[in-house]
């Protein structure tokens, strides 16, 4: 595919977070771009203020004639649409050019120095940071981000072409697709077996990732993954490493120890063991592209953070409620921890919302363990997203696996009168389906009844 004998580009699931990226990207370098997706959203709302016409029916009707001329036409589909879907098969059938999300990612970053960010934690928090962190020094790159950085208000930045930062995503075997210059894998945990059905499986497609990786570039890994490469982590003998570590007014102060110096008085404001993890491999990549150690650590002290990653929505003396896009039993524990450590005195209060059946019965235990940690849990059905339901798999069923006395399921029609009476000093909502679109509601009340 040449980018410059594309005229139109046609994404069906134009609404994902990826996907409409890509669709910014296309716009910005001034081709006609359409798109299709199941639900009105505030991405799709903002791709149309951007100028691209997003529509919400699957009907052939739906595609404007200028896109029916396959010798200039892309379109771009997203695995989550199913092949049963009326304007996939009909571009399908005209034979039309058609690539996933992942591929088209491929081509457009083949030809700049492209970072990339794998693991099955931490890749959107990642790029943000070093997205970030190379705007602050003055770096041209573009970014395709896997969440909305509120350092720029956007999941897309373009800020040159020279460089690129994008998230290396393992979901599908995507991040095969890509041939980066500097990656950094953040994790390994089992995940996704639907796709690869066993982790070994999954280990095996990192490794392969590790293989796409240009011959002059460079692997940060995370310390104690099962891979070779320049290692990162907290208070060991990495070659990136934290230490000397403490926390003022929710703030972390630490050194950071690179090969060759040691940079005093670091400071970091995201809360969590793991977002200095994600700060530190985003500082340990940007510093392969030649600026100065020490403007690199003075900008980890300026990241604002993303949407839904531990975001702070009421931060008071006496409540605070926060968001995260926690989905993984992984990640709910680095939560729950990231909140013992800023508010180690207080009773916290989680709302979860399971994702996909599949992950609910592959991890059940797991999430069974980490959600009875916290005080309170109230557990909303399992959102569905791409998956048909699995026989015997509810929230009901994961609900009795939790050892916690103070449980509940509730529906997401009357979470709202659940959390007004929550008496916790901490409230946190997780997970990645759409109960984040239930957090500015969450938000409202409780401003208004404080």
């Amino acid at each position: 595919m040449n980018v410059k004998d594309i005229h139109n580009v046609f994404f069906i699931g134009i609404g994902g977070i990826g996907m409409s990226a890509l669709a910014r990207y296309f716009k910005y370098i001034n081709k006609n771009v359409v798109g299709y997706d199941k639900t009105r959203t505030s991405i799709t709302d903002e791709l149309v203020n951007h100028g691209i016409a997003v529509h919400f029916e699957d009907e052939i009707s739906q595609i404007p004639e200028a896109f029916k001329q396959k010798d200039n036409t892309l379109v771009v589909y997203t695995p989550a649409v199913p092949s049963s879907h009326s304007q996939l098969q009909f571009f399908n059938d005209a034979g039309f050019e058609i690539k996933k999300r992942s591929e088209v990612l491929g081509i457009i970053t083949r030809d700049t120095f492209c970072f990339a960010v794998a693991g099955t934690h931490g890749k959107t928090t990642t790029s943000c940071i070093l997205a970030h962190l190379l705007k602050e020094v003055n770096t041209p790159f573009t970014a395709f981000l896997g969440g909305i950085s509120e350092d720029f208000n956007s999941n897309f930045v373009l800020e040159g072409t020279e460089y690129s930062v994008v998230e290396a995503d393992e979901f599908d075997w995507s991040f095969l697709q890509l041939s980066p210059n500097i990656a950094c894998i953040t994790s390994m945990d089992a995940d996704h077996l639907d796709i690869y059905g066993t982790s070994e499986e999954l280990q095996q497609s990192f490794y392969d990732f590790t293989q796409k990786i240009k011959p002059s570039g460079m692997l940060f890994i995370r310390n104690g993954l099962p891979l070779k490469g320049i290692t990162y982590g907290i208070e060991d003998e990495s070659d990136y490493c934290i230490e000397n570590i403490l926390i003022e007014h929710g703030t972390y102060i630490f050194d950071l120890k690179t090969p060759t110096e040691i940079l005093k008085q670091v400071r970091f404001n995201k809360p969590g063991r793991h977002n200095l993890l994600n700060g530190l491999a985003a500082f340990a990549m940007a510093v392969q592209a030649g600026s100065p150690p020490y403007r690199l650590a003075k900008a980890l002290g300026t990241f604002k953070g993303v949407q839904r990653r531990f975001s702070y929505q009421i931060k008071d003396s006496d409540f605070v409620f926060i968001d995260d896009y926690a989905h993984h039993p992984t990640e709910i524990s680095a939560v729950y921890n990231a909140i013992k450590e800023m508010h180690p005195n207080e009773e916290i209060t989680a709302v979860f919302q399971p994702h996909l059946f599949s992950r609910t019965k592959d991890f059940a235990d797991d999430f069974a363990n980490n959600l009875s940690k916290f005080d309170m849990i109230l557990l909303l059905e399992i959102y569905p997203a791409r998956e048909e339901p699995i026989e015997g798999i509810t929230s009901a069923w994961l609900l009795n696996k939790i050892d916690n006395p103070r449980k509940k399921l509730v529906s997401k029609s009357n979470l709202i009168n659940e959390v007004r009476d929550c008496k916790s000093g901490v409230l946190v909502t997780m997970g990645a389906g759409d109960i984040g679109l239930e957090v500015p509601k969450i938000k409202r009340e409780l401003a208004y009844a404080s």
